[in-house]
């Protein structure tokens, strides 16, 4: 018991300083890519069509974390996508039930896994394909298509011109 419980405690680690630089370009990343699908959602498309409130998250890593391996363009690309359609399978099994909202997560959460590409904001891109309300259930299973896979790849663009502008980052690390 004493060995389980000392696991919760926790290491003490060296936490790396951000500077003003990583912190611009982080910025400068997420406000690009967003203002990109926010622009191209209201002018071409219906408003809410391209937004989704995992795309926040996939911000905070392929922006602020691009060395992450949960950053990475299979990662975000594939781990979204397949997340979502899992969400879409589970919405037209069980319906927006919270057990099928239960699933859409913890199966997106496997599927990611098994094909190597978790990417954690797939797990609320499953969620949002069950628990997003009428305008979401419509897409059906072009939700995984769209918005989610060409938001997706809009801030993957985004983040590969962005992140190699400055000197000191490269991104992606693989593909």
């Amino acid at each position: 018991m004493k060995t389980y419980l000392g696991k919760m405690r926790g290491e003490r680690i060296q936490r790396p300083f951000v500077g003003w630089r990583d912190a611009f370009w982080s910025w400068l990343g997420a406000f690009s890519g967003m203002a990109l699908i926010c622009w191209l959602s209201a002018g071409w498309l219906s408003k809410e069509l391209l937004i989704v409130g995992s795309f926040g998250a996939t911000s905070v890593l392929i922006y602020a974390a691009p060395e992450s391996p949960f950053a990475q363009p299979s990662h975000v690309l594939f781990g979204s996508m397949l997340s979502a359609a899992v969400g879409v399978g589970c919405f037209q099994w069980l319906g927006a039930e919270p057990m099928a909202m239960a699933l859409a997560v913890s199966l997106s959460i496997l599927v990611m896994q098994l094909t190597h590409t978790v990417h954690p904001p797939g797990a609320a891109a499953a969620l949002i394909a069950v628990a997003g309300g009428d305008n979401v259930h419509a897409l059906g299973w072009w939700f995984p298509l769209v918005p989610i896979g060409v938001g997706c790849l809009i801030m993957l663009v985004v983040a590969i011109v962005i992140n190699n502008l400055a000197r000191h980052r490269r991104y992606p690390r693989y593909w």
